[in-house]
């Protein structure tokens, strides 16, 4: 079984009895997947961003546990231990284990994205997030001009609302 399956599988145990986070986490690693492929990613670089799209949101739990609230900040604060875990247990390689971890501690923040991997992981969390929350068009064209900057991620983000090609 590859690494992402294996994560994928712990995933699904950690969060066992969430169907909304469960499908959440899939969608978010389904987009990871398609928009690094686009972009052009392939082997390990691939694999470690599926991995962040996978674990993502493991801080959610933590968080409800110790301050019964999950906001963005909070989230990414207390996932980045528990992501270490599950992927050290399924060989993950140090250094890579650490950035997952990282880019878990900032999956919502739009400021200081140093690498393709958490500029996708953004987009993928996003383009996600935008329809399990419903959020209005007015919404969808301040993040794209905010943060959005694959191509691919651009793409989707108007697949998905065409809308968005309309004058406002």
């Amino acid at each position: 079984m590859d690494r992402v399956q294996e994560a994928i599988r712990a995933m699904i145990d950690w969060e066992r009895g969430e169907p909304h986070r469960i499908q959440h986490f899939l969608k978010v690693h389904s987009f990871c997947r398609y928009i690094g492929q686009e972009e052009g990613l392939a082997g390990e670089a691939l694999e470690h961003l599926e991995l962040a799209g996978v674990v993502h949101d493991i801080g959610i739990r933590p968080a409800e546990e110790k301050f019964g609230k999950h906001d963005g900040p909070i989230q990414e604060r207390e996932g980045v231990e528990p992501a270490r875990q599950p992927l050290r247990g399924i060989g993950v390689e140090e250094a890579a284990a650490e950035r997952i971890a990282f880019l878990v501690g900032h999956h919502h923040t739009l400021t200081g994205v140093d690498g393709i991997d958490w500029q996708i992981l953004l987009e993928a969390d996003f383009l996600v997030n935008s329809q399990e929350k419903g959020m209005p068009l007015s919404a969808i064209r301040r993040a794209e001009e905010t943060f959005f900057r694959t191509e691919s991620g651009r793409k989707l983000l108007h697949a998905q609302y065409p809308g968005l090609d309309e004058a406002e």
